[in-house]
């Protein structure tokens, strides 16, 4: 069992491709978890267990990986590069006490890597860059380097100096604060002279990082102008202190093919990054509602947060980060969500798929909690002595809408049951059952990871599903006030049903509900009939007369009629009151309204002209932009909710996903009359 100052809990971010993958087998490899090195091209790497992940050769889902070296216990989290699985990374983060950011020297800085580097920012997480696939052709680690520098500032600092051979191919790496340098020789570490001509190179970064080194404390600033050297122990002190303080960020680099710089991102994890007391910084909610920082305490009485639920073929595994106390199999704690008292199941620690069951988990450390059925992502597991609740996992809202629909009639049950299920795993996407459109609705990042999730009804659940255009929520309204009469008359051998009514109709402005009123005079119509005659007419309004949508903006004035002593019931008014809507309506110069929401859409400044040219196309109007505190511009504008089906998956092709945007409902405007006849046929279709 490894206690909190041993344990070092690192997530891998970067773009999708990146190498994060390939780095994590090199790094089993290397620490005998696995004797060979799967590939994601094989599908046998340790992370991407998942049919859907050998299937499409990505990563869809954070993967946990322990490494045990050097006397520590190494939590690896292997998370996803592609946009629409940012749901994952939110997971991986939140347990995360440092992050490593995977860059390749064949791409350089990508859009992947931005936004990798913005969470860390928005999170004050210290982080490594790591620059992959050095040894690759056509890969230039000074070139990614020098764009790193400038872009980041002189707080990207190497920790290595790769040794080139002739054709510009690294071959190995010197350490720069050992001063020792390594090549791989059939996957073995092995150490060699420092190549002639190195030895200005190395001085000149040690030079850089020990006037880095410097800033950190006012000891060392003395010590380094008074001309004295740093010993290596404060060296890594320095370092240490400048990541959690974000004025450093070290640059590491290797190959995950030949293992190259493997071990030594290990030795730098262990020195250098922060164990998980010095860690992220949690808030909590107490049982009285207010809020503290929480401490991360081996002390302390048990509480663990779920960041994570696999509930698959295996079974169902809630993944825990242990921030207080030790919990074994049968700790009992109260889950501060529901208020309920849960007995822990068997624990586990994770390597990919495999479950090696344990009878602790300490402080700081990451593990899996079997069949806990009742617990979901995102609660706290406390001591009842001190119930808290930590800050849910802010997932970014879904952004992409469709609707999913068995292929076989009357499997819809079945539909909704395995979405409920996979929602489990994945709580970053929606379902929604929209009674006014009879649509499920299914909501997510993008269109990757709603037909992942089709996949997974399939494979799982057995249930074929198709993914289809989400209806529009029309509406309808008059234009015009008419008077219109509806008689309802039926006389057979015994009692007869006779109704008969005037009713005037009037179009009323911000009105979402049906007006009724009466102005009968003289007991033409009974008052016992004139809830009927709203009922029919209440009734009459969910199907308008273009294409039956529901109405608004309507008042209906009842003003006359007739009745029959013997045959009047409510049936017939209310039958008489729906004949005089159906008789109004054409004549009521009808017309059909579009739900308009309001945009901001957030974006680098060069994307502008594009994003404002394609919202013209959808008929957008622009509201004005203002720059945000990253630099950026927000575009706000008003557009139809009809043109904005596709938007996300558009918007991230124009900007090669560097925007992004939010979308908010605000009122119902006529649509204009050339686009009304395509609404229109459309509704008759659905129809037939």
């Amino acid at each position: 069992m490894y206690t909190a100052n041993s344990i070092r809990n690192v997530c891998l971010l970067g773009h999708s491709g990146s190498g994060k993958s390939a780095l994590t087998e090199s790094l089993l490899y290397m620490t005998g978890v696995i004797d060979r090195i799967g590939k994601n091209a094989d599908g046998n790497t340790v992370c991407d267990f998942d049919p859907e992940e050998i299937r499409r050769n990505i990563s869809i889902s954070t993967a946990l990986v322990p490494l045990d070296y050097k006397n520590c216990r190494i939590n690896l989290l292997d998370t996803p590069g592609g946009f629409d699985f940012a749901g994952a990374v939110v997971e991986a983060l939140r347990a995360a006490d440092a992050a490593i950011i995977v860059c390749s020297a064949k791409d350089g800085i990508t859009v992947g890597f931005e936004k990798a580097w913005k969470y860390c920012q928005d999170r004050n997480m210290p982080c490594f860059i790591y620059i992959s696939k050095v040894d690759e052709d056509n890969s230039d680690y000074n070139a990614t380097f020098n764009a790193l520098r400038e872009r980041y500032g002189n707080g990207v600092a190497p920790l290595v100096v790769p040794i080139w051979d002739s054709n510009k191919k690294v071959t190995g790496i010197i350490d720069v604060l050992n001063k020792r340098a390594y090549e791989m020789q059939n996957l073995k570490r092995v150490e060699i002279e420092v190549p002639a001509g190195k030895d200005e190179v190395i001085t000149e970064f040690n030079e850089a990082l020990k006037e880095s080194v410097a800033e950190t404390s006012e000891e060392f600033m003395d010590k380094f102008f008074g001309g004295e050297d740093f010993t290596y122990a404060e060296m890594v002190q320095g370092i240490h202190k400048g990541l959690i303080d974000r004025t450093m960020f070290p640059v590491l680099c290797g190959s995950g093919v030949t293992c190259l710089g493997s071990l030594m991102l290990m030795d730098k994890i262990v020195e250098l990054l922060p164990n998980p007391l010095e860690g992220n910084y949690h808030k909590a909610t107490n049982a009285d509602g207010t809020i503290d920082e929480f401490i991360v305490s081996p002390g302390g009485v048990p509480a663990a947060f779920v960041f994570k639920t696999v509930s698959d073929q295996y079974g169902k595994y809630s993944f825990v980060k242990v921030l207080s106390g030790e919990i074994t199999s049968d700790t009992t704690l109260v889950n501060s969500r529901t208020g309920e008292t849960e007995k822990l199941g068997r624990l586990y620690t994770m390597c990919g798929k495999k479950a090696t069951e344990v009878k602790v988990l300490s402080c700081g450390d990451i593990g899996a909690i079997g069949k806990m059925d009742k617990v979901k992502t995102g609660d706290t597991l406390c001591d009842p002595r001190k119930v808290v609740s930590l800050k849910a996992l802010p997932y970014a809202e879904p952004c992409y809408s469709v609707a999913i629909a068995p292929k076989t009639k009357g499997q819809e049950d079945k539909v909704t049951a395995g979405l409920n299920r996979l929602n489990e795993e994945d709580p970053s996407f929606t379902l929604v059952n929209n009674a006014e459109t009879k649509q499920l609705v299914l909501s997510g990042s993008g269109d990757q990871q709603l037909d992942v999730l089709v996949a997974k009804l399939k494979s799982r659940f057995g249930v074929d599903a198709v993914l289809f255009p989400a209806k529009v929520p029309y509406r309808e309204k008059i234009k015009k006030t008419v008077q219109a009469h509806g008689r309802h008359k039926k006389q057979t051998g015994g009692s007869g049903q006779f109704g008969d009514v005037w009713v005037r109709f009037e179009p009323q402005e911000e009105q979402d509900e049906m007006i009724f009123a009466e102005e009968v005079f003289g007991g033409s119509v009974p008052k016992n009939f004139y809830p009927a005659v709203e009922k029919g007419i209440q009734e009459a309004v969910q199907k308008g007369p273009l294409a039956g949508y529901p109405m608004v903006g309507l008042k209906a004035v009842l003003y006359d009629g007739s009745y029959h002593p013997v045959d009047s019931n409510e049936m017939a008014f209310k039958l008489a009151a729906i004949l005089a809507f159906k008789e109004a309506m054409p004549n009521a110069n009808p017309t059909l309204l579009e739900p308009i929401a309001s945009l901001a859409v957030t974006v680098p400044e060069n994307y502008v002209g594009d994003v404002m040219g394609d919202l013209s196309k959808r008929r957008g109007r622009p509201m004005g932009m203002t720059p945000d505190a990253d630099g950026n511009t927000v575009v706000e504008a008003e557009v139809p909710m009809a043109e904005m089906g596709s938007y996300a998956i558009d918007l991230r092709a124009m900007t090669q996903a560097r925007g992004s945007f939010t979308m908010k409902f605000e009122r119902y405007e006529e649509v204009p009359k050339a686009n009304q006849a395509k609404i229109i046929e459309d509704a008759a279709k659905d129809d037939e």
